[in-house]
């Protein structure tokens, strides 16, 4: 391949994988706003149709971790296609839905569909693109994600009232299809192992962490002794226990235990953890604060947060084409004391009083870079801390540990307003203190990201070309 047709083939990965990636963190979004239409048109409850966003986050959040060894094995252009084939078909599924039940299921399709792509693309990208570049296409793939979370509050709100909340899921069918037109240039002379990972390990693996992300989410509205998150939290324990065991001793194993041998990585994912529950909270509480104590609409609220995603989708492209590079120990620290900063401030001055431009847009915007920084961070440490042999592996299983802490972050902020006594704004200004000490936590723990590319095989050294313990066969 000459050198024109590979940078080509490069920038096309790229470009198609971003489209993906915008397409799945969208559809985590932009129903939000759908729920009340579809509980109207359905003539069913709201808390039955908030299902339509759980049905998506659990599979999403139990398949990441497994369907990277799977995109690694089996090709990642492949498997990103096949995510986005099925994402596609059951878009259009729960655009026609007669029925709810038909629509939930339709929605956890959806959910497996996008856990496929995601680390699938991040792979592809890193697999296609020259390691001096892989900074920026990590910065930009991460900006289409932060793109996606904010357009997806105001295009929900738009569409539903000036459309039908049919039409959010038409919006993916002709992205779709570009995709799986345009992505097949990219099947030609890809590689993969060809060794497919423990099939029963992965199903163990995705039901450990659903489990786990079904315990936590339910657990403020069931009652966390209830029989529900009793008995997700047992199979969590038990089935968490048993991917661990088997991981041991299965020459292919679907949880990459040996990945964490590689210090880097074992910091991004702990880092990972305590992000995603300072994200989630602070992405849910921004919208039921401004809701409550502001008595913001909806839609108002959602073009409100979209200022501060838009400010972390320009960072994360900005960050890449800085003529210095930044570490992943520079930008994940700094960007979590950034975030910690903005939800201290958020948590001493918000009181019932609405102040948009004097207090939300400037905190925002601050809060926009710190995470921005921490998301190129966070990925890039894990995906340029492995050989490439193992990029979808690693991508997949820290965007899973980043979902499962976003369930504890929510079921968190859930368990602090409803405990926290007092009026107006006190009960929220308790969630941004608690997401202040997760930041933080965050910033200590990016401290000790210091991430060197692994070595580049060498046949003379065969322990060059074996840097971690797993790849060992």
């Amino acid at each position: 391949m000459t050198p024109s047709a590979a940078t080509r083939r490069a920038s096309l990965a790229l470009l198609l994988a971003c489209a993906g990636t915008f397409l799945s963190f969208l559809d985590a979004t932009v129903t939000n706003l759908a729920v009340p239409p579809i509980a109207d048109d359905f003539d069913v409850p709201l808390t039955t149709v908030s299902w339509v966003a759980t049905a998506y986050v659990i599979p999403f959040a139990a398949l990441l971790a497994p369907a990277g060894p799977l995109a690694d094995a089996v090709g990642r252009a492949r498997l990103f296609l096949i995510g986005v084939a099925v994402f596609t078909a059951s878009s259009l599924l729960i655009a026609v839905a007669p029925a709810l039940p038909l629509l939930l299921g339709a929605r956890a399709v959806q959910g497996l569909a996008a856990a496929l792509l995601v680390p699938a693309s991040l792979g592809l990208v890193l697999a296609e693109i020259p390691a001096e570049r892989r900074r920026a296409a990590i910065g930009t793939w991460s900006a289409a994600g932060a793109l996606a979370a904010a357009a997806g509050p105001a295009v929900g709100g738009v569409m539903v009232e000036a459309l039908d909340w049919r039409a959010l899921f038409c919006l993916n069918l002709p992205v779709g299809c570009w995709v799986l037109i345009a992505g097949r240039k990219l099947l030609t002379g890809e590689s993969r192992t060809g060794e497919g990972p423990d099939l029963v390990g992965g199903l163990l693996l995705a039901l450990c962490i659903g489990s786990a992300v079904y315990g936590l989410t339910q657990g403020p509205d069931h009652g966390w002794t209830s029989v529900h998150v009793s008995a997700a939290s047992g199979v969590a324990v038990l089935s968490g226990t048993a991917t661990v065991l088997r991981a041991l001793r299965h020459p292919r194993p679907a949880l990459r235990l040996d990945l964490f041998r590689s210090r880097p990585f074992a910091v991004a994912s702990g880092v990972s953890l305590a992000y995603g529950a300072a994200l989630f909270t602070t992405m849910l509480l921004g919208v039921l604060f401004m809701t409550d104590a502001w008595n913001y609409s909806a839609l108002e609220a959602g073009l409100a947060m979209s200022p501060a995603a838009l400010v972390t989708a320009a960072v994360g492209i900005g960050i890449g084409r800085l003529p210095v590079a930044l570490t992943p120990r520079t930008t994940v620290a700094g960007g979590s004391v950034l975030v910690a900063a903005s939800t201290a401030a958020l948590a001493l001055l918000i009181d019932t009083e609405p102040r948009f431009w004097t207090l939300w847009l400037p905190v925002g915007t601050v809060m926009g870079v710190g995470i921005g920084m921490a998301t190129v961070g966070i990925s890039g440490a894990a995906a340029l801390s492995v050989v490439p042999r193992h990029f979808a592996a690693a991508t997949g299983m820290v965007m899973a540990a980043r979902q499962v802490g976003g369930g504890l972050g929510i079921a968190a902020t859930a368990v602090i307003v409803a405990e926290v006594s007092g009026t107006g704004a006190q009960p929220y200004a308790a969630v941004y203190w608690f997401a202040t000490a997760v930041n933080l936590a965050a910033a200590v723990g990016g401290l000790a990201l210091r991430v060197a590319p692994p070595p580049l095989p060498r046949p003379a050294s065969p322990a060059a070309t074996r840097p971690l313990e797993g790849d060992r066969r």
